[in-house]
């Protein structure tokens, strides 16, 4: 596969996959009757930050799997994923925030690691990263407020 190819499929992975969550898990009734914290952010944020970040997470993935040679990192980038997905249909669909909130650790972990594995040989990735383990720790916050809440 050329360089392009790579990098088309894992925009329409990425994109495609956050799509698919999101349209299947959209919060309904149960979500809009929940307390929620003050600081919760409007709706209509969450389209543009995933929006932005999904192209990031893509753009890591492609970067790692073009290297080739960091095989435990590209492990890293598809359990980010995997928890990345994961964690909507278990807090909207399951509605069980308490296990959300177990999800979502995980997935800021594996952020984590995989920021201090690229950091010395892949900076571009690892700042990219950086943006997305900002916005799943507010993310991490949000779960946990709405668990404590409710």
């Amino acid at each position: 596969m050329n360089k392009w190819t790579i990098r088309i499929a894992f925009l329409i992975l990425v994109m495609g996959g956050g799509i698919l969550i999101g349209t299947l898990t959209a919060p309904g009734a149960w979500y809009a009757a929940l307390n929620k914290p003050v600081f919760n952010p409007p709706n209509w944020i969450f389209a543009p930050v995933w929006t932005t970040l999904y192209v990031l997470i893509a753009m890591t993935g492609w970067r790692q799997f073009e290297a080739r040679d960091h095989g435990s990192l590209m492990s890293l980038w598809w359990a980010q994923l995997f928890l990345n997905f994961l964690w909507s249909p278990v807090f909207f669909v399951l509605q069980m925030p308490w296990v959300a909130l177990v999800v979502i650790a995980a997935l800021w972990g594996t952020i984590v690691l995989f920021i201090r594995g690229t950091w010395s040989w892949d900076r571009p990735s690892a700042v990219a990263f950086i943006a997305y383990l900002a916005w799943v720790s507010f993310a991490m916050l949000l779960n946990l407020s709405i668990a404590v809440l409710n």
